[in-house]
């Protein structure tokens, strides 16, 4: 049986919550508030074989990066040591290039054409003609007809005849370029070396004339005879450079 403590303790109770609502902040009366995320602090490192993407994925990433930056490195240097004039076109313009090679072969064999004319032998089936007397009367008709100039062309060599393609010219260009800004570069480093060389030069001198300015006597005082003999021999110096 329930004594009489406990029910007016329950009628108590009872009369409280009536008089006490709980509030609710503006949530609905059955709303229960969720516990926040904690990470875990045991864990010493992040990321495992259930979770995937852990340490050993990013360590996989970066060997990757480190491996294809090394690829472009590699691939930069080579396109500097590519040799002039080698015939690697563009895949995008290869057959324009290629039909302009073509045009310039045609060029050079129509003027070879004009400048060696065909010497034809008189045929002639009744007449027998002496070999000696046709290869001179050749040789004089073609020496009277060609120009000195024409002959200075025959006698150089015929690969210098030979007309360079745009994308030669454009190469040869580039290089020209690359070698202006090498030297350049080369100058302003060989002018750094020696604003260096003078600045430290002149840090040097500061420091040993404040060593000499510095020194005192025994009784603390400013070593006058030091400073003399200073500017005695800066003032020879002087003179020496005026001369």
């Amino acid at each position: 049986m329930t004594s009489v403590i406990d029910v007016k303790n329950e009628k108590r109770k009872a009369h409280f919550q009536k008089t006490h609502p709980i509030k609710s902040h503006g949530h609905s009366p059955g709303f229960i508030k969720k516990r926040k995320w904690v990470a875990d602090k045991s864990k010493v490192f992040e990321g495992s074989v259930r979770e995937g993407q852990g340490f050993a994925f990013r360590r996989k990433q970066k060997v990757q990066y480190e491996y294809k930056k090394l690829l472009r490195k590699e691939r930069k240097h080579e396109s500097q040591r590519e040799v002039q004039y080698s015939e690697s076109y563009p895949d995008h313009l290869k057959h324009l290039y290629l039909a302009e090679e073509e045009a310039l072969q045609k060029e050079a064999k129509e003027r070879k054409k004009k400048l060696i004319p065909e010497q034809r032998l008189p045929e002639d089936e009744g007449s027998v003609v002496d070999p000696s007397t046709v290869n001179i009367s050749a040789s004089d008709s073609f020496s009277d007809r060609t120009p000195p100039e024409e002959s200075k062309r025959n006698s150089l060599n015929p690969k210098k005849l030979k007309k360079k393609t745009s994308y030669q010219k454009t190469k040869e260009e580039y290089e020209m370029i690359q070698a202006k800004r090498a030297k350049k570069r080369a100058e302003a480093e060989k002018n750094k070396q020696q604003r260096e060389e003078a600045l430290r030069i002149y840090r040097q001198k500061k420091i040993e004339t404040y060593q000499i300015l510095r020194k005192k006597t025994k009784k603390g005082q400013p070593n006058l005879n030091l400073q003399m003999d200073y500017l005695l021999q800066k003032i020879q110096d002087n003179v020496k450079d005026s001369k």
